[in-house]
């Protein structure tokens, strides 16, 4: 069986991500596992589906390298369109590298590998969107995120589809973190490049701001060890001129 070299490359990188995980003791490296229930799905100030989603998470680090699956799955099978079904589940790969100096000042690099298990593409189809025989299952984006240190709480990010999307859509956004008695307050205000070629993917073909809103945590104490971090978010999408409130709780 003929396999593609972009397969090859992704698997490979892959793999080795995964060996030199292995090679380290045990007492070199964390692992973690997650799950949150978001009362709707909404990325990036798209809604993604309109139902509860419950989305598990797993990562292993060591140093400043990281390595990890996260996912979505709405909890109801009844969705408006075909479209939304296709978006009822997603699995998103991902790897980043982190440094903090000792100011404070950190910044961090991602690369996510986005696929939707219910979009009838199989898992191993590697295609780009000029493949003649249709595209992929996955699209590839670069990230880079520029944070600041607790005198200075502003964070600022950038992130990029470098393949399988024609558009090259590119996303920026800007967050205000601080906290005011028991609350963790998030502001935040995030915009879309445009794309001519793929205006679907953030809805925009010029740049636009998209997401725009606060995010306020909490931690709920059960137990003396045991406590449960629970969000509310306001979210304004100025360009499609919608709003959502979402309600989201963390084990």
């Amino acid at each position: 069986m003929k396999i593609s070299t972009k397969r090859v490359s992704f698997l490979a990188v892959l793999s080795a991500l995964l060996l030199s995980t292995a090679v380290f003791s045990q007492s070199s490296f964390s692992a973690s596992a997650s799950a949150d229930f978001v009362s709707r799905y909404v990325w990036r100030g798209t809604l993604v589906n309109d139902a509860p989603n419950v989305q598990p998470a797993l990562s292993v680090s060591y140093s400043g390298l990281s390595f990890g699956f996260w996912g979505s799955y709405a909890l109801s099978k009844i969705n408006k369109s075909e479209d939304d079904f296709g978006v009822s589940q997603e699995i998103d790969t991902w790897a980043s590298y982190s440094y903090r100096f000792k100011n404070g000042i950190g910044f961090s690099t991602f690369i996510t590998d986005y696929y939707f298990p219910q979009a009838g593409i199989r898992l191993g189809n590697f295609n780009n969107y000029d493949n003649p025989n249709g595209a992929g299952a996955h699209t590839l984006e670069l990230g880079f995120s520029l944070s600041g240190n607790n005198s200075f709480p502003l964070s600022l990010s950038a992130f990029v589809n470098v393949y399988n999307d024609e558009g090259r859509n590119a996303y920026f956004e800007l967050d205000y973190s601080y906290s005011v008695s028991d609350y963790d307050f998030d502001l935040f205000v995030g915009a879309a490049g445009g794309s001519k070629t793929n205006p679907a993917y953030y809805g925009t073909e010029k740049f636009n701001i998209i997401n725009l809103g606060v995010k306020l945590q909490r931690e709920i104490k059960l137990t003396n060890s045991f406590s449960i971090p629970l969000s509310v978010s306001y979210t304004i999408n100025p360009k499609a001129e919608i709003s959502y409130l979402i309600f989201g709780l963390s084990i």
